[in-house]
This record gives C-alpha cells, sequence and structure tokens, in this order.
C-alpha cells in the first residue's frame, strides 16, 4: 500500500512538473487573438494638449523660404584707363546710362538650421543678371577703350552672393530671441560691355571675392499667429588697395497659417561699395538693391 501511495505521488508530482514547463513553451496559435483594451484617459489627460510650445520663428528648428522679390536696382559703375593716369574713366549710371533693367522680378530661397538651442546656420543666395543695349547720348569712356555718341553699345551685368552666416541667441524666451555672429559672404561678378557689330570693342571685368560681415538677428512672437524678424548684418574696410562696403538688411511680418507653414511680407536691403585702386583693375563698382518680398516659409 506504501508502495503504491509512493508511486501515484510521484507520478503526480512529475505530471505537474511536466505541464508546468509546457505551459512556459512558446504556443504557435494563428487563430484570431483577442486584442487588449487601450487604457482609458481621464477627461483631463484627454483634454491636455501634447505641447505647450507654440510654433514661431523663435522655436523653429529648421525653415526653408520660397520668396518672390521685387527690387529696385540702382548701379554706378566706372571703369578707369590702365594705359594712362591723365584720364579718369566715365562715372556711369548703369540703368539711365546703359539701359540695364531697374525693376527686378526674381525668385530666392532662404534656408536655416537650428543646430541646437541657441545655435543658428543661415544660408542664402542671389543672383542679379541684367542685360541692356541703347545707344548712348554722350561719349564715354570705360578703360582703355572710348565708346562715342550714337554707339549702339551692349552691356551685360552679372552679379552672384552666397551667404553663410552663424549666430548664436543670447536672449532665448518664450517670445524673444536675439543674437549675433558673423557672415562669410562669396561675391561673383561679371562685367562686359561691346559697341554692337565691332568685336574688337569688347571689355570685360571679371572678379571674385570673400567678405566677412558682422552679424545680428531678432525675433518676437506677437501672439499664437503673428511674428516679426530682423536681422542686419555689414562689413567696410579700407586697406590700400580697395574701399569696401557690404550690408544686407532685411525686416518682415508673419503670419503663422498652420504649425508648419507660413506666409510673410518683408523688405530687404543689399548694399555693395567696391573701389580697386589697382593697377590692373582700376573699378568703382556700386549697387544698392531694395525693395519689398513676398515668402512662403515651411517649417518644423
Amino acid at each position: 500500500m506504501r508502495v503504491a501511495l509512493i508511486v501515484v505521488l510521484s507520478l503526480a508530482i512529475s505530471g505537474c512538473a511536466l505541464w508546468r514547463k509546457d505551459q512556459e513553451e512558446p504556443v504557435d496559435n494563428t487563430g484570431p487573438r483577442r486584442e487588449k483594451a487601450e487604457p482609458v484617459l481621464k477627461p483631463s489627460e484627454a483634454l491636455k494638449p501634447k505641447s505647450l510650445e507654440i510654433a514661431s520663428p523663435i522655436t523653429d528648428h529648421f525653415y526653408m523660404n520660397g520668396i518672390y522679390f521685387q527690387p529696385t536696382a540702382d548701379t554706378q559703375l566706372r571703369l578707369n584707363p590702365t594705359v594712362t593716369t591723365a584720364i579718369q574713366g566715365t562715372l556711369l549710371d548703369a540703368e539711365d546710362d546703359l539701359g540695364l533693367d531697374e525693376q527686378i522680378n526674381q525668385a530666392r530661397m532662404e534656408f536655416d538650421i537650428r543646430m541646437v538651442k541657441n545655435h543658428h546656420m543661415r544660408l542664402d543666395y542671389f543672383k542679379l543678371d541684367r542685360f541692356g543695349q541703347v545707344p548712348l547720348a554722350n561719349p564715354i569712356v570705360f578703360g582703355n577703350l572710348i565708346y562715342l555718341a550714337d554707339t549702339n553699345l551692349r552691356t551685360k551685368i552679372d552679379w552672384r552672393t552666397l551667404t553663410l552666416t552663424y549666430t548664436y541667441s543670447f536672449i532665448h524666451f518664450e517670445r524673444v530671441e536675439a543674437g549675433m555672429g558673423l557672415g562669410v559672404h562669396i561675391i561673383e561678378g561679371h562685367v562686359s560691355t561691346e559697341a554692337v557689330g565691332f568685336p574688337a570693342t569688347l571689355q570685360k571685368i571679371d572678379s571674385v571675392g570673400i567678405f566677412p560681415t558682422i552679424a545680428i538677428n531678432g525675433a518676437y512672437r506677437i501672439s499664437k499667429r503673428w511674428s516679426v524678424t530682423a536681422r542686419g548684418q555689414q562689413f567696410s574696410a579700407s586697406p590700400e588697395d580697395f574701399d569696401g562696403k557690404l550690408a544686407d538688411y532685411h525686416a518682415d511680418v508673419q503670419y503663422r497659417w498652420r504649425k508648419n507653414f507660413a506666409v510673410g511680407l518683408g523688405y530687404t536691403k543689399l548694399v555693395t561699395e567696391l573701389e580697386i585702386f589697382s593697377e590692373a583693375t582700376p573699378l568703382l563698382f556700386n549697387l544698392d538693391t531694395s525693395g519689398p518680398e513676398l515668402f512662403f516659409r515651411a517649417s518644423f
């Protein structure tokens, strides 16, 4: 009897051990499973916003502006002769004297990346290509050439500026942000003049330069949807071989239509003043491009 009881208990214990081990084994259940019920949110949690941060230029980590720019261009140009210093080149108003367009319509792009909370890197590109062909009202001296009155003069000016600007926001609050930094401007300019029908009268100037600027910027959120931003950067220097000034000013007002989209109206002024005293290229070139802009802003 004792032996039979021992055998029964041994079998029962072994069966329980096997049952527990079988419970630990994964089961391939291909049939439909019952979905777990999601936790029920309290009314206070359901109405709580995901984030209290209001989308604005102060909170954007990245933005891209597609810009329609309609500036007025004012250009002064002079190229002195290199064969003699007794005669100076004629100071020309490129819009009035050479027939270049004064009113410009162009598209631009601008990008800004907030690398960390207070560090910005902005990239923008400006390109202005103009062509004019008019009979001269008066004789002019341009470089080593003299163009007589009534000469049908063809002129082309290509101007490109790539700007990379870093700023650090030393003021950063919920509604206001302001910073300072440095900009690098890579400038490329091409100027050519030619009397139509006389290839030997072609005069060309090509120049490339890199200029630094000191930059400041700021933004203020007026309300949930309205904001204003402004920036400015400038550089001037007068070493022995040239006298130059470069400036870029901008201000705008923005309406945050959606969290990641905004529209805005602004005003931009780009100024370049350059006089080179080099014997190879004794050039004076002043360009002022100022006007309103309409932009569409995508950001996150």
